[in-house]
């Protein structure tokens, strides 16, 4: 495509609909199922009709060399958007995608038992089909390699489709880990390529072929975004996949080893032709990669005598010419690839719904059980000839055209400096793919009826033999009409070329040329070969070679075992071994980006230091220390805490920082107090688990990573650097409607970070619930409940003044809680503090009046209020999207209601109500977790509010009497 060549038609939406209609059809056949397997069909058949339909409407623009296009913005800060674009080439693989793809739908329908799981067949299908079409009209480099991904997961899940096969299960394995690890490589070598021409737009980046081909960085791009292609291709030394992939059922090798899935790598490499191509590396890497997976899969075919496994290396070998093709680098040479794409469709499909009919019938795929079909079986014959003779290249087929235009392309190259390589191979390629076609009727169709079928062979019904019947069809009448299939050879092809194409005319005699020399060889070679196939065969199987499947297992075993033992060596179980690690690399990285970052002069002097301020830093000094050596007296380690965390406090509050004063005070008494409860089912002392050597290593990491942050703090303090808290200031009233800029930070500029926020504490409370769950149902509840709960405790649980003070204090604390809330926009406070605030007031309930008597009063789940906090918090973000504002865009305004004075309402206080409530029912839901251990343990419910027993004081009565 050039930009004096094609009128960009931009923002025509059904290309988007044209995508999403298969995926959006994926839901239907599950549930259609029920109706029967006709209406599943039909269902399924429904929206790739119509992607087809709206796809053939575009097809005329196309056709005149117009570019279609369309692009919506998605994550533009990362340069990804739903773009997409329909060329000539484009338009050839959508075309396919979804013709054949009606084609196997209908074949589907009659070749599924009725024991297959058709729905699921079908949802599957579907997926794929949307994922291809992904992957032929991106129009972004990181939205086709979303697609192509996706590609891989949906032909795992069809080649696995039959999951109580092994064969099926392994199949899709191997399927999923070559062309999933060759997919990871693709996306490297996308990035660099995108990096490379300033755009991950394809047609930005199609334009820039000078620019990328003398880049330094062209060779990496080039062998990472091959490696791609090739996988998925199953080029060598990648092609074994595929043949273990035909253990699924015969529609899946059908639709995606013939007209789909492993032509995505040679689409790749045709849509990067015109960047990519004409570079030395280009021809030796593709061009011979090409030839000798052309020339080994021929040869491995032939002597496969299961139908499908010479069907698949036949592909295999196949993609491999059209690689070779594309590896030339001649627009010649591209047309010609771009013809064979649609003969190889034709002729592969029908051949492998052929197999599948056989199969079918005769219930085996063995050929040296199988012959004498020809009267069987006639229509199936006829079908099954025609497509092999085609393949074979046999002349009024359209196998033949695109032969002889590949020999002709062969006999012209030169490869290393010989004339004659690479035209010798070509043509035994030829002749081996002659052999394996004509071994496929012979073997198969011709010679006498045997009596020992598994099953007696006969033509299927209608509907199984259409969809091979209609593709052969093609097969003739292009072979017969090559002018019909031209314009969108031309178009498809000049897609390729960049717009660049030689003259040509595709009809059946080009005149005596060395092509047909070549061809001649090939056909009376391949039949000479059929002729001594037996003992070629004997010797073939007699013969040492390297077996691919299992070099593949072997290097997955390798790797697999390696793994474990550096799991093992790595991933103990050792908090303390893992902590070690990462606080040491992180020190050491620290360290290194410290030296070679470069230090600027010190631009400010130190600030004298009050003697209170030195008081406070010598007692935090100490009380750090005093927390190391006393950490294994637990309740002294958790007061001591509790006093530093007062310390930062008040540090907060002398560096005017109330904001951070007021939550660091909450979060230390909901912390201390949850601490508490919990090290009240704990042995008071610790014992002592790490050795002299641990610990004074542990002691060197910590100092180092301490004195490294203080380090990194002290030079910074004395340095003017930029900061953003400039931007917060300025912009916090006109553009979040608040004067407390640390609110306005966590409710606007990042409430995103927030929202996340909330979102990971109310998973931190389910989690400790669940724990608990799972606990007090085990051992650990039988242990607590043979435990005499009360022997050791106060007979006063409940102590009177505590009842009586927390009672009082309730009201008071949600009052102070909702002041908080309500002020925070403009005042230090918000959610998050007020969430604590009163969760510290529903906290000292617990603890005065202990759990039962609590929690008998709950009236709202606390599942439901993290549920309810971070749904309104999501709501109110997304609200921002019907003002057209990126999400979490807080909104105001400033209502007069006399006699009430002017007052502000912004969407803020929404999005801090669901801080609330998430942060309340998380630290409630985390206290409840933690008190059931005492109702499980043998705590009574008070009769009343205070510890009041009537059994106790009748006893007492009745001993003063």
């Amino acid at each position: 495509m050039t930009e004096q060549e094609a009128t960009v038609v931009v923002n025509d939406l059904s290309l988007i609909i044209i995508v999403l209609l298969p995926f959006i059809g994926a839901l239907f056949p599950g549930p259609m199922i029920r109706a029967g397997r006709n209406s599943c069909a039909i269902f399924t058949a429904l929206p790739t009709a119509l992607s087809l339909i709206m796809l053939l409407l575009l097809a005329p623009s196309v056709m005149d060399g117009q570019v279609i296009a369309v692009e919506l913005a998605w994550l533009p800060q990362l340069g990804l958007s739903v773009a997409f674009f329909l060329d000539g080439l484009g338009l050839l693989f959508a075309v396919m995608i979804l013709g054949v793809g009606l084609l196997i739908t209908l074949y589907a329908r009659f070749y599924l038992s009725g024991d297959d799981p058709m729905g699921q067949f079908y949802t599957f299908l579907l997926l794929f089909q949307g994922a291809m079409l992904g992957i032929v009209l991106s129009d972004n480099i990181l939205l086709l390699l979303v697609f192509w991904e996706l590609t891989s997961l949906s032909s795992f899940l069809l080649i696995g489709y039959w999951k109580h096969l092994p064969e099926g299960r392994q199949g899709a394995r191997m399927a999923l880990a070559v062309t999933g690890g060759g997919g990871l490589a693709m996306i490297a070598g996308m990035l660099i390529l995108g990096e490379i021409a300033g755009s991950y737009k394809l047609t930005d980046i199609l334009l820039q072929g000078e620019a990328i081909r003398t880049s330094e960085w062209y060779m990496p791009a080039l062998i990472l975004i091959l490696l791609g292609a090739f996988t998925k291709s199953a080029q060598f030394p990648f092609h074994f996949w595929l043949p273990h992939a035909m253990a699924a059922p015969t529609p899946v090798s059908a639709y995606l080893h013939s007209a789909t899935m492993v032509k995505a790598g040679v689409f790749l490499m045709a849509r990067m032709w015109p960047v990519l191509a004409g570079t030395d590396a280009w021809f030796y890497i593709v061009a011979t990669t090409g030839l000798v997976t052309m020339v080994l899969g021929a040869l491995i075919a032939l002597f496969k005598d299961d139908l499908k496994a010479l069907l698949a290396f036949s592909t295999v070998s196949h993609l491999g010419l059209m690689t070779m093709l594309l590896g030339f680098g001649t627009p010649m040479a591209a047309v010609v690839a771009v013809f064979h794409i649609i003969n190889h469709l034709t002729f592969k499909a029908a051949l492998f719904m052929t197999a599948g009919i056989i199969d079918h019938e005769a219930h085996t795929r063995d050929i040296k059980r199988l012959g004498g079909l020809r009267t069987l079986m006639p229509v199936t014959f006829v079908i099954g000839a025609l497509a092999a003779l085609s393949m074979a290249g046999i002349p009024l087929l359209n196998g033949f055209l695109s032969k002889e235009l590949m020999l002709e392309e062969a006999a012209h190259t030169t490869w290393a400096g010989s004339p004659y390589a690479l035209p010798a191979l070509a043509t035994l390629g030829a002749l081996l793919s002659v052999a394996y076609s004509f071994r496929f009727i012979g073997h198969v169709f011709l010679g006498p009826v045997r009596a020992d079928y598994p099953h007696k062979p006969h033509d299927p019904p209608f509907g199984l033999w259409v969809a091979p019947a209609l593709l052969v069809g093609l097969v003739v009448l292009i072979g017969l009409l090559p002018h019909i299939v031209e314009p969108l050879v031309r178009v498809a092809a000049g897609a390729v070329t960049g717009g660049v194409l030689p003259e040509f005319h595709l009809k059946i005699w080009h005149g005596v040329t060395p092509a047909l020399f070549m061809s001649a060889i090939a056909v009376l070679g391949g039949a000479a070969l059929l002729a001594i196939h037996h003992p070629l065969d004997r010797a073939w199987i007699a013969a040492r070679r390297p077996e691919a499947k299992a070099i593949f297992d072997s290097v997955v075993g390798g790797a697999t075992g390696l793994s474990q033992r550096f799991t093992q060596l790595t991933h103990d179980g050792a908090m303390s071994r893992y902590l070690a690690i990462f606080v040491a690399s992180t020190t050491v990285l620290g360290y290194l980006a410290w030296r070679g970052g470069g230090l600027p002069a010190a631009t400010r002097d130190l600030l004298p230091v009050p003697p209170v301020v030195l008081v406070g830093w010598v007692l935090l000094l100490v009380a750090t220390g005093s927390v190391v050596l006393m950490h294994r007296d637990r309740f002294r380690a958790l007061v001591v805490i509790g006093v530093i965390g007062l310390t930062v406090s008040v540090g907060f509050v002398y560096l005017s920082a109330p904001d951070l004063a007021l939550t660091q005070i909450s979060v230390e008494t909901v912390t201390i107090m949850l601490l508490l409860l919990a090290l009240h089912y704990m042995p008071k002392v610790s014992p002592v688990e790490s050795s002299v050597g641990r610990r004074i290593r542990d002691g060197v990491i910590a100092v180092a990573a301490g004195a490294g942050v203080g380090a990194l703090a002290y030079m910074f303090l004395l340095r003017d650097t930029p900061s953003i808290s400039e931007y917060h200031l300025a912009n916090s009233y006109e553009g979040g409607g608040g004067t407390n800029v640390v609110n306005v930070i966590l409710v606007d500029f990042r409430g995103y970070d927030t929202y996340g926020e909330i979102i990971v504490l109310g998973i931190a409370g389910l989690i400790i619930y669940a724990v608990m769950e799972a606990l007090l149902n085990g051992p650990a509840a039988r242990k607590l409940r043979n435990t005499d709960y009360s022997s050791d405790r106060s007979r006063d649980r409940h102590p009177l003044m505590m009842v009586i003070a927390t009672r009082v204090m309730m009201p008071m604390a949600i009052l102070v809680g909702i002041y908080i809330f309500l002020r925070g926009h403009n005042q230090p406070g918000g959610g998050f503090v007020a969430g604590l605030v009163v969760s510290i007031a529903l906290l000292m309930q617990y603890m005065a009046s202990g759990f039962a008597w609590t929690q008998s009063r709950q009236r709202i789940e606390y599942h439901t209020m993290i549920g309810w906090g971070v749904v309104i918090a999501g709501l109110t973000g997304a609200g921002a999207w019907l003002g057209g504002k990126p999400f979490l865009t807080s909104g105001y305004d400033y209502f007069h209601f006399p006699p009430i004075e002017e007052f502000e309402l912004a969407t803020a206080m929404l999005f801090d109500l669901g801080v609330f409530l998430a942060v309340l029912g998380a630290v409630m839901l985390m206290l409840y977790s933690l008190s059931r251990i005492a109702h499980y343990a043998g705590e009574t419910v008070n009769p009343e509010p205070m510890d009041y027993d009537p059994s106790t004081r009748s006893r007492i009565v009745k001993e003063e009497k």
